[in-house]
């Protein structure tokens, strides 16, 4: 399967990035970006974005990415930094840019921004297997 094709198959078979809202806006092999709003439902009880809210826009944009190659990839190791708090109606983009792939892992820094302000950053390893896409 076409690497570029890979994410928007599986964006549809992914319930939860779906409820999120979450849409691809660009797509490439080795590069992805997404993007979503907060909702309401999505709010803790401080009023703010819950932290899993980021950190699931971030993993996207990470997995959808490491995929683009044509080989299934699995995330073995993530972390988050939240650097601003978020609101309902926020509008969030997560962009994921691998370089170069020749090996079995991967090392990604994703950057998730409101408008130009980064809001976090996500950190992640991901184990490149052999089992390749199929249409």
């Amino acid at each position: 399967m076409e690497g570029s094709k890979i994410p928007y198959k599986m964006l549809s078979q992914d319930a939860f990035s779906t409820w999120m809202g979450i849409q691809i806006l660009e797509c490439e092999v080795g590069r992805v970006k997404v993007g979503m709003t907060i909702r309401k439902e999505m709010l803790n009880s401080m009023n703010y974005a819950h932290g899993g809210i980021s950190y699931t826009l971030a993993d996207t944009a990470f997995g959808f990415t490491a995929n683009t190659h044509g080989n299934y990839a699995v995330s073995i190791e993530t972390s988050i930094n939240h650097i601003e708090a978020l609101e309902e109606g926020d509008e969030l983009v997560a962009e994921c840019v691998i370089e170069k792939v020749n090996n079995k892992l991967g090392f990604n820094i994703i950057e998730v921004k409101r408008g130009n302000e980064l809001v976090a950053l996500f950190k992640g390893v991901v184990y490149r297997t052999q089992k390749e896409w199929k249409e």
